[in-house]
């Protein structure tokens, strides 16, 4: 066989093999080198580690209890998101990280998260595991004083961190993404994209 011809078959097969990149709709971080692991306890006194979700699409929010609209709003989201997978939802874990170690008692966060989602996990660390866990995932938390009942605010990052199933940071979702581009991208994942 000429070699041209064997030259235009082999780059006709390769690109034949080849998949098309995968466009998501929210931030794609595959291939980060941060927000690798983190060691926590959840709200049912369990500790909890990233490698305990393999298998499933992981969604983490940073935020804290008392916080007065981004939190609530971020994971009325997600449980809008987990209403639109029905049946997919079950291979989705969202979990909730709290940046408020001061007030956010295992207690506390079992009677916050869950009813925004029964799946939904609340975890929790001391001060210097809620820094390191905040440092791995390159989170923002400021803590200021307010005239109020609550004494403080936390002024914190806001978006989502999604992992595959394999266990890969792949995505970062913004506290403005629609429902409907949350859940494309969450498909994505979950058809091995």
């Amino acid at each position: 066989m000429n070699r041209s011809l064997f030259a235009a078959l082999a780059c006709l097969l390769l690109v034949a093999c080849s998949r098309a990149p995968v466009e998501f709709r929210n931030t794609d971080l595959t291939g980060a080198t941060f927000g690798r692991q983190f060691t926590l306890n959840d709200h049912n006194a369990q500790t909890r580690s990233l490698g305990d979700f393999k298998g499933k699409v992981v969604v983490i929010f940073f935020g804290y209890t008392s916080c007065p609209d981004i939190c609530p709003t971020a994971l009325s989201r997600l449980a809008e998101v987990m209403k639109v997978l029905e049946p997919e939802a079950e291979k989705v874990q969202v979990l909730f990280v709290s940046v408020d170690p001061e007030r956010d008692t295992q207690e506390r966060l079992k009677d916050f998260v869950p009813w925004f989602h029964p799946s939904f996990l609340g975890l929790y660390g001391d001060a210097a595991q809620t820094r390191a866990v905040s440092e791995e995932f390159r989170v923002f938390s400021s803590r200021r004083e307010v005239g109020s009942q609550l004494g403080y605010v936390l002024d914190h990052s806001s978006g989502a961190y999604v992992y595959d199933p394999a266990g890969r940071l792949r995505l970062y979702v913004r506290d403005t993404a629609s429902v409907e581009d949350i859940v494309a991208d969450i498909r994505q994942l979950l058809a091995g994209q």
